[in-house]
């Protein structure tokens, strides 16, 4: 789905001499992360894409930016009281290890059901985890309770505008490296990195000899939170998805407010897409990103058509994925290309029957990697069963040259399909 937004002049609270001045306040203490091209997903998309690698940052993620920016603006006595944020995310690890780089005390409250990995993760930058209700709603909530009791500086996720400039910098070092991108493509969630950057590419277009440059966000389809807010729908945001990391409900009140005066699309993804773009990721670029930081990517490839003939900058925004899910993500990708496969066949249970049906796997040189014997749970005759055989093959074309074998040689079989 697309959102094209409408327009009315409006005083930025962000402007390009903020984003100018965070960079210069942060630029020694955060990786310089490179802008490379893609030669491949240049290919496979018909853009030429640039990607901006923050999944590269000490984090793992751009967030430190925003972060950073804020604690050096805070004042001695606020940093000597120390500062607050509610996140499970990147948000949490960013403000944590520069609060403890700066010695400046931080507390970050999570729900009760925060992954062990990401209170640990936390802890390990040198913050106080406090965990706190279900729901991010009550972390937060509590937060801003401990914020008034015991006079700490709340540090918004997004809604900030010395967060907002801090993640501008993304774009200014895109366009120090590739003057030439004329589209950014940047994940949405509360909307904190797409508005600095969105100030950056209109002051680039202003500039003299600049160019026009389309600013185009990508939100989950099961998080349309933005896309709501501006376009006045009402679509559901929840479900699980694999963008955890823009998985927002409520967008920031000023982000909003940037978001629609800068912005010039905003595009919905579906899980499919966002798990391609993960696998790509990997396979074509050897960088793990999670859900989130692979939106960009799973816009251009969902609809390569908008892209077509542009210089598309892509941010990267994070690679904090369990790795769990990173190995479901990858199998069930090589699942839905053929190269995995899971095929169900109905045999008689006499002997040599599993023998004549492996010999037909090996003439047609394909991997068996595990076998399932069913024969109880099943409607066939109690001399029938049903074999699962999930198994390894060059390609799609090879995977099919198999099935036909099988049923040429009078075997009734189908595949297990992904949704």
């Amino acid at each position: 789905m697309v959102a094209t937004l409408a327009r009315e002049p409006l005083a930025q609270p962000v402007t390009i001499d903020d984003v100018r001045a965070a960079h210069v306040r942060i630029r020694e203490s955060i990786v310089r992360t490179p802008t490379l091209v893609s030669r491949t997903l240049s290919q496979m998309t018909g853009a030429q894409v640039y990607l901006k690698f923050e999944n590269l940052q000490f984090t793992a993620a751009y967030k430190e930016r925003g972060a950073l920016n804020t604690l050096l603006q805070l004042p001695p006595e606020q940093r000597a009281k120390g500062v607050i944020a509610a996140s499970a995310g990147n948000h949490a690890q960013g403000l944590a290890y520069h609060a403890h780089r700066l010695g400046v005390p931080a507390t970050i409250v999570m729900p009760t059901n925060a992954p062990i990995t990401k209170v640990t993760q936390t802890e390990g930058h040198g913050a106080a985890v406090v965990l706190h209700g279900e729901t991010f709603d009550d972390a937060y909530a509590h937060a801003r309770v401990l914020e008034a009791e015991r006079g700490y500086t709340f540090v918004h996720p997004f809604d900030d505008v010395r967060v907002i400039a801090g993640q501008g910098t993304v774009a200014i070092e895109m366009l120090e490296d590739v003057p030439a991108i004329d589209t950014f493509v940047t994940p949405i969630g509360g909307g904190g990195l797409i508005s600095g950057m969105a100030v950056v590419a209109r002051a680039a277009a202003a500039a003299p000899g600049g160019h026009p440059i389309d600013v185009i966000g990508v939100e989950a389809e099961l998080f349309p939170s933005m896309f709501n807010r501006l376009n006045g729908t009402d679509m559901p945001c929840a479900g699980d998805t694999l963008a955890e990391g823009i998985a927002v409900k409520e967008p920031g009140v000023v982000t909003s407010a940037m978001v629609a005066e800068l912005v010039d699309e905003i595009l919905l993804v579906s899980e499919r897409s966002l798990e391609k773009a993960v696998s790509l990721l990997l396979q074509i670029e050897k960088t793990v990103v999670e859900g989130a930081g692979a939106a960009g990517l799973a816009a251009l490839i969902a609809q390569p058509e908008r892209f077509a003939g542009r210089t598309v900058g892509v941010v990267l925004c994070g690679g904090n994925i369990d790795t769990r899910l990173l190995a479901n993500v990858l199998l069930r990708d090589l699942a839905r290309s053929g190269r995995l496969a899971r095929l169900r066949i109905t045999l008689q249970d006499q002997p040599g029957a599993l023998f004549n049906v492996a010999r037909i796997f090996d003439q047609q040189r394909i991997n068996i990697i595990e076998v399932y014997h069913q024969r109880v749970f099943t409607l066939l005759p109690a001399k029938g069963l049903i074999t699962d055989i999930e198994c390894e093959a060059r390609d799609r074309a090879a995977l099919d040259r198999l099935i036909a074998a099988l049923r040429e040689a009078g075997y009734a079989v189908g595949q297990v399909e992904l949704e």
